[in-house]
Order: structure tokens, then sequence, then C-alpha cells
């Protein structure tokens, strides 16, 4: 299925190049960054680093290309080499797809794209155009970045104007079908803890809308979002040589967020709960069978100053507990982190951000900590960053 989403958008370019007269009626441009990363923690490796020692096993190069060859059609693609500790070390595709505007009031784009929800998902792949090193980890972790930013399907989009004293609502509606692949951490590090092994990746179908009021008050956003997983997901599951399934029925996951812009300032803040249960069965390994359920909840409220257009300071609160584990520090993650950015020019940028982490449930896997975690960690980070 997946793959008939990005033949149809790269069929519909193809298409509509052919037509044009020439490479300049495409109105093609080429975008694209690349960062090197730089962490310290005082005690626990995290991101499956040599963190405690110091790290620069951080990198990250983005590549776009997009063609607009009408006013009301764009197409474009997304290459991403993305390299952190253990995790990536290879080129993937970012994102594919076609996006044809009707109207103000309804578009549609469909291929590889990226999912509305929530405030931030879809700049997780934007990092030129924030001040964060690292979104807030509570409902945008790092190690989950490629699944969550993108589905195979389609969005329809627009918006509407509610009155002069009512303000606009933009709206999404989505579909189509989430995968999380083989090598994803959120796969791997459950391989280790528990020895299953999901050699095809876990993904399945979603269906989602994401409303957002821009009130009277200029720069003042309310929003949410709401996702259905209507059926079963199922995979291949191996545990000790012995094939079986993993499998989950119909969840629901919800966003809440709020956004506030005025001249220098910003101020935001979200919550998502994403419910789920499941279980893994092996008719072969009884030992293997097991059930799981989790429920984990995270919000962020977060605040940025820009001082000069070069220069500017931010700092958020995140916090994320899975109300399914037992007390203590593996059920919650805490962070109070400080952030700065200055961009030299146009295209050179650098980052410092300071994280004071309480908590173990975030960011952290087995093999780069065997001697156990400790409840708290502080994490420094440094980048560099260059785009054109």
């Amino acid at each position: 299925m997946k793959r008939l989403w990005i033949a149809a958008a790269l069929f519909s370019a193809m298409a509509l190049s052919g037509s044009a007269q020439s490479l300049s009626d495409l109105n093609i441009e080429l975008h694209g960054y690349a960062t090197q990363g730089f962490l310290y923690t005082t005690e626990n490796n995290i991101f499956s680093t040599n963190s405690s020692s110091g790290s620069p096993a951080w990198d990250e190069a983005v590549l776009n290309m997009t063609a607009t060859p009408t006013p009301k059609l764009r197409v474009g693609m997304q290459a991403r080499y993305f390299l952190l500790g253990n995790y990536g070390n290879k080129i993937s595709l970012d994102w594919a797809a076609a996006d044809y505007s009707f109207n103000d009031h309804v578009g549609v784009r469909f291929g590889k794209v990226k999912t509305p929800i929530g405030l931030l998902n879809e700049i997780q792949d934007l990092d030129p155009t924030y001040i964060w090193s690292l979104l807030p980890q509570s409902v945008y972790p790092l190690t989950s970045r490629n699944s969550t930013l993108t589905h195979y399907g389609g969005v329809v989009y627009g918006s509407f104007s509610l009155g002069q004293k009512k303000g606009d609502l933009d709206y999404r509606v989505f579909g189509g079908e989430q995968m999380v692949t083989a090598d994803d951490p959120s796969i791997t590090e459950g391989e280790e803890d528990s020895g299953i092994i999901l050699p095809n990746g876990w993904g399945g179908t979603m269906l989602g809308a994401t409303l957002k009021w821009k009130t009277p008050l200029q720069g003042l956003m309310f929003g949410a979002t709401d996702v259905d997983f209507p059926a079963v997901w199922s995979s291949l599951a191996v545990y000790q040589g012995s094939n079986g399934t993993q499998s989950t029925p119909p969840s629901q996951s919800q966003w809440y967020f709020a956004r506030y812009e005025k001249n220098k300032i910003m101020v935001a803040g979200e919550y998502s709960r994403q419910q789920y249960q499941g279980a893994t069965q092996f008719p072969d390994a009884p030992d293997g069978d097991s059930t799981f359920r989790s429920d984990p909840r995270g919000w962020y409220a977060m605040a940025s100053y820009k001082f000069t257009p070069k220069f500017a300071l931010g700092a958020y609160v995140s916090q994320f507990v899975d109300w399914q584990l037992d007390y203590g520090p593996p059920r919650y993650s805490k962070d109070w982190t400080f952030s700065a950015r200055y961009d030299f020019n146009q295209f050179l940028y650098a980052k410092a951000e300071q994280h004071f982490i309480e908590g173990t449930n975030i960011g952290y896997d087995d093999a780069t900590n065997p001697n156990g975690l400790q409840p708290n960690t502080k994490l420094t980070i440094l980048k560099i960053g260059v785009s054109f």
C-alpha cells in the first residue's frame, strides 16, 4: 500500500513535469541543512551514545527538492541522513508527496506525507527554524521521529474565516498507514528488554483530524488533534527462534495545544495521551507469551524571547508519565531545559542547551547503561548547523 501512495505522487509529478515547456517552468527549489551535535551527561548515557564521556555521535543531513509546475500544484521529496549513537547511520526517505490546493478552503496532499498531529510534529525535520536542540521529549521523542513524522496516505486541509470577531479555523483531516520500521528505537529497545524481535516492523491504519483556532487576539492559537487507530495492528514476532504475532486492538490518541506569539515573545504548551494495550503470542514457546498495557501522558510548557535578530533564549519544562507502570524513576521523566541560539548569518547557526532530567523513562537504553540507571542526570547539548 505505501509503495502505491508514493508511486501515485511521483507519477503525478512526472506527468505534470512532462507537460512543462522547460525546467524553469517547474520552479524547482533545492534546500537542506546539516547539523553536528555534541552530548555530555553527568550520569547516564543517553540516546545510545557514550555521552557520559562526551559524544559527538549526533549527525544529521537533510536535502529536499520541490517543484511547482502550476500555482496550485506542488510536488517534492526529502532525503535524510541520520546518526545518533547506535541509531540510524543510513539515508532514508523523509517524505515524498504531491500537494494540490483548490482554493483557500480545500487542498489535498498524498504520498508519504507529514502527519499533522499536535503543535510541533510537522517541524521535527526543520531544525534551522526553531531555538531548541531537542524538542520536548515528553511529546516528541527524538528516537521516534522517523515513525511519527509521516504516514503513507493523504491529508485534506484548508482554512475558514469565522468572522471578524471570531478568528479563523484551520483544519487537517488525514488517514492512511503509519509504519514503524524494524530498526526504529521504539522496537529495538523493546528487544533488549523482552527478547522479542519484530523483523517486519510495526504498523497499521490510522485516521485523524487536527483543528486550529486562530483567535481574534493576534498571535493566540488553540488546537486539538484526535487520532483513531480503527483496526487491529498485527505483526510477525520472533522470540528465541519461535515465530508468533504481536497485536494491539483499536485505540485512540489525543493532543491539546496552544501558542501565543507577539513581537519577540513566544509562549506555548501541549498535552498528549496515547493509550494502548496488546499481546504477543508464540504457539511453540509459551514462555514468550505476554500482554502489555501502556497509558503514557506527556506535557510541556515553553517560552522564548528573541533579544536581537541573531540571538534568542528559551526554556521549557517537559514531563512524561506512563500510568500503567509501577511508581519509581522508570515510570516518568521530567526535564527542565534552558536554551540559547545564535545565528552568525543566514546560513550558519549554533545552539546550546542544558537539561536537568529526573526519572528514566525516556531516552535511555540498556546496552549503553549496563550497570543500570541513576534516577537523575544533567544533559548538555552543543549543536552547530548550516542551512541553505
